[in-house]
């Protein structure tokens, strides 16, 4: 592997948040520098790396200087300006390229393309205006959910529509915006919510970890069990489907895929292309993480076959749910806690998460996230 950046090269990485966090933990575990961009001083990533520059993301000048000191660029997040991010590639490397953030930053774009692959999508229609929504639910049906294209996290930027009727009083809400593009998407009846990562390494080898299923609670993941309880035939379809995209987009870095499963048949909702908050359990669960696996992509290293160690639990800590799950650490020795070091705490805020291996460890924390859940 003659094109691959080795240790003690530096790893410059655009956003500071717990994503940024684990992924220089797992570089610098490896023995890269690593520098972060963020406009928030002492972020959860800049505490855990060799420098922080702070400065806001859309900061021409700011970005341009984290790809002079920086041997790779990566992200922690998709809202990065794709022309500034070019020009920053040709100072260092930009393995991920733009194109695969040109296609997750626009849902309309994004569910376009996994079509045009024959691969499973939810009905949609494109809404240019308030005209066009009659008519979009009509081709769709109900019920249905409109979303804005670009932006949007946790259920904001959602308009639920569960017959002609709202969609006709949605038409007078102030709250709809008029001069935006936005998506209507058929509103699937599902089953489980599940979800893969997965990446290629230097050698072009797709990887995937195992088939993951999320449980969330007012649009927030709360916890994500390992492995998924799906029959062998589904979970080769999953695994097909990850495979498909990967080598597609000619993957760099890790990428999430969540799905939607009625019954036997998958529905692609939705693609995140850096590490997911679902596979924070791969850090204990698995034999190489979704963090240092993307360290690994990006930089063009080789990644084994991704096993998972036993079952696994992972619960996101939300708000106070961190200062409970703080002062009950004397007590849980088989917890594996993870803090983000996020400056202040508010409600429904990713606070850090808690994972747990094997059947009565698993059913232990179920219990403690169902006694001290955030009200």
């Amino acid at each position: 592997m003659t094109n691959a950046i080795l240790p003690p090269a530096t790893i410059g990485i655009v956003g500071g948040g717990q994503l940024g966090r684990m992924l220089a933990l797992a570089a610098k575990t490896m023995g890269y520098r690593v520098v972060i961009l963020d406009s928030t001083p002492d972020s959860p990533a800049g505490q855990v790396s060799d420098e922080q520059i702070i400065a806001e993301y859309n900061d021409t000048k700011a970005l341009l200087q984290l790809a002079e000191v920086a041997d790779v660029l990566t992200y922690e997040f998709e809202n990065v300006d794709l022309q500034t991010l070019n020009e920053a590639g040709k100072i260092a490397a930009l393995p991920q390229g733009t194109e695969l953030l040109r296609l997750t930053k626009n849902r309309l774009r994004e569910k376009t393309f996994l079509q045009a692959q024959g691969l499973p999508v939810a009905n949609f229609a494109e809404v240019t205006g308030p005209d066009d929504l009659l008519a979009a639910v009509e081709k769709v049906g109900t019920p249905a959910i409109l979303k804005t294209v670009e932006g949007g996290y946790d259920g904001h930027g959602q308009w639920d529509i569960p017959d002609v009727q709202t969609a006709e009083k949605l038409l007078t809400d102030a709250t709809l915006p008029i001069n935006l593009t936005l998506i209507l998407e058929k509103k699937i009846s599902f089953d489980r919510e599940l979800s893969v990562m997965v990446t290629r390494d230097g050698n072009d080898e797709v990887r995937v970890w195992p088939t993951v299923e999320n449980i969330h609670d007012n649009h927030i993941l709360k916890t994500t069990f390992a492995p998924a309880t799906v029959s062998v035939v589904l979970d080769e379809k999953i695994h097909e489907i990850a495979s498909t995209i990967a080598n597609q987009i000619n993957l760099r870095g890790v990428l999430g895929i969540e799905m939607f499963v009625q019954g036997d048949q998958v529905y692609i909702n939705e693609l995140a292309p850096r590490p997911h908050n679902s596979g924070h359990y791969s850090i204990e669960g698995t034999n190489l993480s979704q963090f240092e696996g993307h360290i690994r992509s990006i930089c063009g290293l080789p990644i084994p076959e991704i096993e998972l160690r036993e079952q696994t639990l992972m619960l996101n800590l939300l708000g106070t749910e961190l200062t409970s799950a703080r002062n009950d650490l004397i007590h849980q020795p088989n917890w594996h806690f993870h803090d983000y070091g996020k400056a202040e705490i508010k409600t429904a805020r990713k606070m850090g998460h808690i994972t747990a291996l094997g059947a009565k460890n698993i059913q232990a924390l179920q219990a403690w996230g169902t006694e001290h859940g955030e009200s």
